[in-house]
């Protein structure tokens, strides 16, 4: 989950018994499995549905309406859900003239009918922005992934923000994924995908009990690269801003720097997968701070 990007490391691993709410007990029986299936539905089906993905603290904190529509009756959240696709792509704003939204996503089916999550996030849009998204002429970035402003980066890196966050987040990563878990689960789902985009998003996901379907091997790299005496260490040099002598004891510098291409290579075919359960069993500490 992409702003799973967001600093929710720092929060404490609370699991609540995931019960499902009552206004998704009401589309329980007879949902579509899949997100081909659910974009099959009336646009105002779909709406109801894909609505629910909210977390609704990330609405209280916004001020907004449970309908997801202002006082104007203007709608906040686009959908872009076609018949026949089998993707949805989401995000919502917390009002109608409002530039960035305050949760993005994209979800997909696998070849299998699983879920699979390629990009999800939440911006706190009332901080700072920070235009890593944007070069100066005003064509995107991909969140730096394919290509990068770096003023825009280093304003980022120095203002405590890990790489592909535009805004800080909200800190509600626990909420939201308990409400995806709803969603996925309503569907008859008992474990779903992720895309993590950055190595300090991979661990956010480790820590809530995500494991890996591929990347492991990189990721074991990663940690040996950046243990005492390793490959990476040299490397940390301050030849640029984001390679920080003190990177390796920390997993937002440590991101930065994997950002910058420290491995030679960008971070990507990561994949990582979670069970829908009561017991995080597979959840692990991270041993080092963020």
């Amino acid at each position: 989950m992409h702003n799973a990007k967001q600093n929710a490391i720092a929060d404490s691993l609370v699991y609540k018994p995931m019960l499902i709410p009552l206004n998704w007990a009401k589309n329980i029986m007879g949902l579509p499995s899949t997100i081909a299936g659910l974009n099959q539905l009336p646009a105002d089906k779909k709406r109801d549905i894909y609505q629910n993905i909210v977390p609704p603290e990330l609405l209280e904190m916004f001020n907004v309406r449970e309908d997801l529509r202002d006082s104007q009756g203007r709608d906040l959240i686009q959908l872009h859900c076609p018949s026949g696709s089998s993707d949805v792509e989401i995000a919502l704003y917390h009002s109608a003239e409002a530039q960035d939204p305050i949760l993005f996503g994209h979800i997909t089916d696998t070849i299998h009918g699983q879920l699979h999550i390629l990009l999800y996030g939440m911006n706190d849009v009332n901080s700072t922005r920070y235009n890593v998204d944007r070069l100066p002429d005003g064509s995107k970035t991909s969140f730096g992934i394919n290509h990068r402003n770096l003023i825009a980066e280093e304003k980022a890196f120095q203002a405590g923000l890990a790489p592909g966050q535009i805004y800080r987040g909200p800190h509600l990563f626990t909420e939201s994924l308990l409400e995806f878990e709803c969603f996925a689960a309503s569907m008859g789902h008992d474990l779903f995908f992720v895309e993590p985009l950055y190595y300090h998003v991979a661990l956010i996901f480790e820590k809530y009990g995500f494991l890996y379907q591929s990347g492991k091997r990189l990721m074991t790299r990663i940690e040996q690269g950046f243990a005492p005496n390793g490959k990476l260490i040299p490397l940390l040099d301050k030849s640029t801003p984001f390679r920080h002598p003190g990177a390796a004891g920390k997993i937002r510098l440590r991101s930065w720097a994997i950002h910058d291409n420290i491995l030679g290579e960008p971070f990507t075919n990561v994949t990582m997968y979670k069970y829908i359960d009561k017991d995080p069993k597979h959840a692990c500490e991270i041993s080092i701070p963020w």
